[in-house]
């Protein structure tokens, strides 16, 4: 059974080191940043609720009709 051959695999993992550092460091360098982040406001909207705007009548079951 032949040997597998290691010689080459440092050189192959540190150029892929190297070209994933390189990547990363193209794309957070081209990120853009707010300069001065501010708060923003927020405003509470209200809506309106079914039982403030539809009456409803609540029916006790003494006073359904008798059958």
């Amino acid at each position: 059974m032949p040997q597998l051959d290691t010689s080459s695999w440092f050189i192959t993992i540190m150029s892929m080191i190297l070209t994933l550092y390189i990547i990363m460091q193209l794309k957070i360098s081209k990120h853009t940043y707010y300069q001065n982040p501010e708060p923003t406001s927020t405003k509470k909207t209200e809506y309106p609720t079914p039982w403030q705007t539809k009456w409803t009548k609540i029916y006790s079951p003494l006073s359904l009709p008798q059958q």
